[in-house]
């Protein structure tokens, strides 16, 4: 006895049962009903029609318990070093706390200022001599060669 599967539904189809379909470019499509064959005529999504067989198999439905989830690897992370770092810098800077680390901060922050403020010094001084005027007042037109205000 062979067994037939409905087109849209994914029913059985017993021999001698069900509608039989064949479309203009020689695709055949069996029905178990003609529930199903309207459906499909009307071009209804099988899998959006809750009781199909292709619905029920989207949304697992009715699987039975003996198929087991898959087991799948857990990821094992290990630590290396970076360019510029050995593991063991990284390593004690990830376990530092925070009081430590905001130490550190303020440390690093009071003496890049303290750089800044020297090297203004240096630049204050060199630029107080070179400010002083020497000789007379040149206009830019005079200096082009123009009239020079006459």
């Amino acid at each position: 006895m062979k067994l037939e599967i409905d087109s849209f539904s994914g029913f059985r189809i017993y021999p001698s049962k069900g509608k039989l379909f064949v479309r203009g470019d020689s695709k055949v499509f069996r029905f178990a009903n003609s529930k199903n064959a309207s459906l499909f005529l009307q071009r209804k999504n099988p899998r959006k029609i809750a009781w199909t067989q292709v619905y029920r198999r989207m949304h697992k439905k009715g699987i039975t318990e003996e198929v087991a989830k898959k087991r799948s690897r857990r990821t094992v992370k290990h630590a290396r070093g970076i360019v510029g770092a050995d593991i063991a810098t990284i390593t004690a800077k990830r376990n530092q706390t925070a009081a430590v680390r905001q130490q550190a901060r303020l440390a690093a922050i009071t003496k890049a200022k303290t750089e800044k403020k020297e090297k203004e010094s240096k630049k204050a001084k060199p630029a107080a001599r070179a400010s002083a005027p020497s000789g007379p007042k040149v206009s830019k037109q005079q200096m082009k060669g123009g009239k020079g205000g006459r």
